[in-house]
């Protein structure tokens, strides 16, 4: 008996074409360059798993008024480490923030401190979404 099973063939390259018509972006990362004059993506080291600069720029469309200390800040709240917690509790905390937004706290150029929330989905307006796909990441 041979089994002709390829994981690449019959269930990432479809899924792949799938959200290419969907009009997803697409990097297939296997080859990624990481490291400080490599930086492909923008990742450091290929233990990250954000992608800083496709978030800050998504952020930065999602929220045009918001200070560039509000947006740092929320990617953050966003990237912080949760391994301590369970999978469910972190699971949460990240579907909550982005349903419904990153609150922070900075002082604006005044000095004062401010409340904002940091939209990270468009949930209105999807166009507005930057949809991104990395493959053999």
């Amino acid at each position: 008996m041979t089994t002709d099973y390829s994981e690449d063939r019959l269930v990432e390259q479809p899924a792949i074409t799938l959200f290419e018509e969907l009009e997803y972006e697409t990097a297939n990362c296997f080859y990624e360059k990481v490291g400080p004059s490599h930086l492909t993506l923008g990742r450091e080291t290929t233990e990250e798993v954000i992608l800083r600069p496709k978030l800050r720029s998504a952020l930065e469309k999602l929220n045009p008024d918001l200070q560039s200390d509000a947006l740092e800040l929320a990617i953050e709240e966003l990237s912080r480490d949760r391994s301590a917690m369970s999978l469910v509790q972190a699971n949460r905390e990240v579907y909550k923030l982005l349903k419904d937004g990153v609150k922070v706290t900075f002082q604006n150029d005044e000095g004062e401190e401010v409340d904002e929330t940091v939209r990270v989905i468009d949930w209105n307006a999807p166009t507005n979404n930057d949809f991104f796909l990395a493959s053999q990441f």
